[in-house]
């Protein structure tokens, strides 16, 4: 990844295409103006510009300095940000803010969404089935919370000052979860994340499994995207996309109809050609190495299309010649000889991630001029790779190179992360907060004044 300082031209040139459609939602997940987000449409006159990266130490108000913010703690942000600790939410998953500019957080482990106000986390809704994601949209003139539940997505009508929920309605119901009777309780990303745009919904079936053909022949098929009317009951179903191994943070490009999603890729991949990992003059064709493993498959950040096929689990991104526009291998386990799918002829990716490093959440940011990813970190590699937020700036082709935002996550002595990210959340006065699901908090990143 690139040095911080060096994205001034690419960020200049990326506010150009993110704000250059016209009019749009200023945050990921189409969030009400003047709530918590940036006025919709709005445009900076210059991209904010990434200093280089410096130490910074946390602060925390009291209330707020439970562990991992019982010691002194300090991260890696661009220099002039500040961190603070913003609020305490154990477990804390994905966030939205209300129109009242209020934030709400999702507690899939506890069914529970949570609103923060002055610091403090009191119940918004409960008796949930693992809600993750959240999204508030118009729908027929109305304002709408989107609560996705792993087995059913739910809609509540929204008052400005809400505290609770109340008058829920179901979106979409009987999606699969650990209660479909042909998993037998297994499900590896049953949670599950969702947009609204245009009075669609659009819900993301991830993956059962780290590879597997059974998802690909399920009813609805799984690591797939569909869509559904979001004023309906499980009405206007249309599969959108398929080979979708774990799609998260679903966003729309402010100010056009482009559908994105980063994806969490597969792991244990074997060797798929005849090229020596161990430098021993041989081939490892077919072998499962960590050296390998732990470059590959790499994660994805891709524009979702209409009919489009992203590989899993019959191909696996190729990034031995660079991370954009990425071809394929075929999968050696499942695909060896190419007659399960031409791999020639799946979509390519458009921007490849770290392998392992699991990103989650996807938040546009006209102010930053491109996206930020919270990385979630890795659990099968040799060593922690992931564990940060990351910066990717926009360009007129796209995503350019990711840029490290916050770093420094992983105690260097005990070889183990003391935070854990998964969404980001703009805020109005340019912060950005980031939820945390290990130490169970939220962070306010403040940009320079």
């Amino acid at each position: 990844m690139r040095k911080l300082g060096a994205v001034l031209a690419a960020a200049t040139a990326c506010s150009l295409a993110l704000t250059g459609c016209g009019g749009g939602e200023a945050g990921e997940k189409a969030r009400p103006a003047g709530a918590g987000t940036a006025a919709a449409g709005s445009q900076p006159a210059t991209a904010l510009v990434l200093g280089a990266p410096s130490s910074v130490k946390v602060t925390a108000g009291a209330g707020l300095t439970a562990a991992p913010f019982d010691v002194a703690r300090t991260v890696t942000l661009p220099t002039g940000w500040t961190a603070a600790v913003y609020a305490r939410v154990d477990k804390a998953r994905f966030m939205t803010f209300t129109p009242s500019g209020d934030l709400l957080v999702s507690q899939p482990s506890q069914g529970k969404v949570r609103i923060v106000r002055a610091g403090k986390a009191t119940d918004f809704a409960t008796g949930l089935n693992r809600p993750h994601d959240l999204v508030f949209a118009e729908i027929g003139g109305a304002s709408w919370l989107f609560v996705a539940e792993a087995d059913k997505v739910v809609r509540y009508p929204y008052t400005a000052g809400d505290l609770k929920a109340h008058g829920g309605q179901v979106v979409v119901d009987g999606l699969p979860d650990t209660s479909t009777p042909e998993l037998r309780g297994n499900y590896a990303h049953v949670l599950k994340n969702i947009a609204v745009k245009d009075g669609k919904l659009y819900v993301s079936i991830a993956s059962t499994c780290n590879a597997c053909v059974e998802d690909t022949v399920s009813d609805p098929r799984r690591a797939a995207i569909y869509t559904y009317d979001a004023a309906g009951r499980n009405a206007g179903r249309h599969l959108l996309a398929t080979g979708i191994r774990n799609a998260e943070g679903l966003a729309f490009r402010p100010g056009t109809d482009e559908l994105w999603v980063v994806v969490n890729n597969r792991d244990n991949t074997l060797v798929p050609d005849d090229r020596d990992v161990d430098g021993d003059g041989k081939s490892d064709k077919g072998k499962r190495m960590s050296q390998f493993v732990d470059q590959y498959p790499v994660e994805e950040l891709i524009k979702v299309r209409d009919g489009g096929f992203y590989g899993w689990p019959f191909c696996n991104p190729n990034s031995d010649n660079g991370t954009h526009d990425l071809p394929f291998h075929r999968d050696y386990e499942l695909n060896r000889d190419g007659s399960k799918a031409d791999c020639d002829k799946a979509d390519p990716i458009d921007l490849g991630l770290p392998a392992h490093t699991a990103p989650l959440g996807l938040t546009f940011s006209t102010a930053l001029g491109g996206a930020v990813i919270p990385m979630h970190g890795s659990w099968n590699s040799t060593r922690p790779v992931g564990y940060k937020v990351v910066f990717v700036p926009w360009t007129a082709k796209g995503p350019g190179d990711p840029v490290d935002l916050l770093s420094g996550l992983v105690d260097a002595k005990a070889g183990k992360p003391w935070l854990r990210p998964v969404d980001a959340a703009l805020d109005a006065d340019g912060s950005i907060l980031v939820s945390d699901d290990l130490g169970g908090s939220i962070l306010r990143l403040t940009p320079p004044k």
